[in-house]
């Protein structure tokens, strides 16, 4: 079979791509259905740190589904989690995208970057799965699949975000753009640019890196000649931390903007604690701190992982709750009647509301910009 020459050419050990069963929780032998949901993220590699976070945010919910016990069309159902490490590659994505199909996992809540999403949600939309995803690029949701739902923001309000702030409140009048190669990468610049223009910013310079990348002297270098007020990175915090602690050595003053990607505390520990006053960046959904709900999803998820939530492990753990909550009201397991219901219904979870435009993107998602202190993202302002 076509997927196994793939698997072939992954080169990985045999355990590698092997469905990982993670029960949280089990509501006893009375269990008479077990609804497996799929997971698939980069559990390994540089962006490994967002991939646990968001598995762990999935499996919080399906261990409170579990100790709360779930009826669907009369019936007891207990939810394990398939997890797959899709180490943010794409063919590596399609190939594990194969296993879950294969083992018959009908759900799918994943994955983390567009580049994945986009080459395997064909896998998943061939194989009759519904999808949720947090994947940015507009291109996800515009391959029309009828059981795929982004239940995160698009890189067009990020970034449209990010460049208004730039342009209104840091008052730049240059900008540098780099991006990571990646799907979320690149679209993610475009739409910053796009809008950097209608403000009025002047793109000085632009240049690309890899989401591999480590050493950034070069093009900070090339950066610095057009001295820029800021430097706009699509990519991740694995890299953006580095570079803004090359751009610091180099004598760059500008200052490191992004979207959601390097919204994190890795940014700032990767870039050796300095990213207070030096990088802005902007992200979707609820701010945990300012709403009750955030604050006691952030306190469970402490108290389950000894750590903090990173970006979206929040949205998982929606993403969970929004399947199962589906599945109670249809009475039903089947993928395509649960698309049908998310489609026209309208669920609040901890991170927003999640009601669907006829594209399956959500209709309503505030974006906050953030800055940093103490390490800590924080939140500056925000849009509607």
């Amino acid at each position: 079979m076509k997927h196994k020459k793939i698997l072939a050419s992954l080169r990985l050990a045999p355990w590698a791509l092997a469905p990982i069963l993670l029960t949280a929780a089990s509501v006893g032998a009375q269990a008479q259905e077990v609804v497996k949901i799929g997971f698939t993220g980069p559990l390994s590699g540089g962006q490994a740190a967002y991939g646990v976070d968001n598995r762990d945010g999935l499996l919080l919910a399906v261990k409170e589904l579990n100790a709360k016990g779930v009826t669907v069309g009369g019936k007891k159902v207990t939810f394990e989690v398939v997890a797959q490490d899709d180490a943010a590659d794409p063919r590596q994505g399609v190939a594990v995208a194969q296993v879950l199909a294969d083992a018959k996992v009908r759900y799918v809540v994943g994955p983390y970057n567009s580049g994945v999403a986009i080459p395997a949600g064909k896998v998943y939309h061939e194989a009759g799965m519904l999808m949720l995803t947090v994947a940015s690029n507009p291109k996800v949701t515009q391959l029309g699949y009828p059981r795929l739902f982004r239940v995160g923001v698009n890189d067009a309000q990020v970034g449209i975000a990010m460049a208004a702030y730039a342009a209104k409140t840091m008052k730049a009048k240059n900008v540098a753009v780099v991006d990571d190669r990646t799907a979320y990468g690149q679209g993610l610049v475009a739409e910053f640019m796009a809008e950097a223009k209608r403000q009025g910013l002047n793109v000085v310079k632009q240049e690309f890196t890899t989401d591999k990348a480590t050493d950034f002297t070069s093009i900070l270098t090339s950066i610095r000649s057009a001295k820029p007020d800021a430097v706009f990175y699509g990519g991740y915090s694995s890299q953006a931390g580095p570079m803004l602690r090359q751009m610091v050595s180099l004598g760059l003053p500008a200052k490191l903007l992004g979207g959601d990607g390097i919204c994190t505390t890795e940014t700032s520990r990767l870039s050796g604690n300095v990213a207070d006053g030096n990088v802005f960046c902007s992200q979707a959904g609820v701010v945990l701190g300012q709403a009750e709900a955030g604050r006691a999803f952030a306190a469970k998820y402490k108290a389950a992982y000894q750590r903090d939530p990173l970006t979206y492990a929040v949205s998982f753990y929606d993403a969970g709750l929004l399947l199962a909550d589906a599945m109670q009201k249809t009475g039903s397991t089947d993928p395509g009647k649960l698309a049908e219901f998310i489609a026209q219904g309208n669920w609040k979870g901890v991170a927003g509301e999640y009601s669907f435009t006829p594209q399956h993107d959500l209709k309503n998602s505030p974006v906050s910009v953030y800055g940093f202190k103490g390490g800590q993202p924080e939140v500056l302002g925000s849009s509607h």
